[in-house]
């Protein structure tokens, strides 16, 4: 099976430094890679409000990441994003041409 474009937008928690989320940031680019993917850019925003507060927190950092991979790496991000106590929203989407 080809590979395909995704999207990958997630906020971690506000509380972090930026060396440790983009510690989190290269620990999820090393999944990628590590299944299969390439990454084309990942990239860590500011520290920003959130749109409405999430158990509690009022901002977060927010980290976006493009990568092309085989349909089983997303599944494995959500998994991972999902189970992370850092990782506070994520959502993965799939790019079409």
């Amino acid at each position: 099976m080809s590979n395909r474009k995704y999207e990958a937008f997630y906020i971690v928690k506000p509380d972090l430094t930026d060396p440790e989320v983009q510690k989190i940031a290269d620990k999820f680019k090393e999944i990628v890679e590590k299944n299969g993917g390439v990454v084309e850019k990942a990239a860590k925003w500011d520290k920003r409000k959130l749109a409405y507060e999430i158990a509690g927190l009022k901002e977060g950092n927010y980290v976006l990441m493009n990568f092309e991979a085989g349909p089983k790496v997303p599944s494995e991000l959500n998994r991972l994003f999902g189970i992370s106590d850092d990782v506070v929203r994520h959502t993965i989407l799939k790019i079409e041409e």
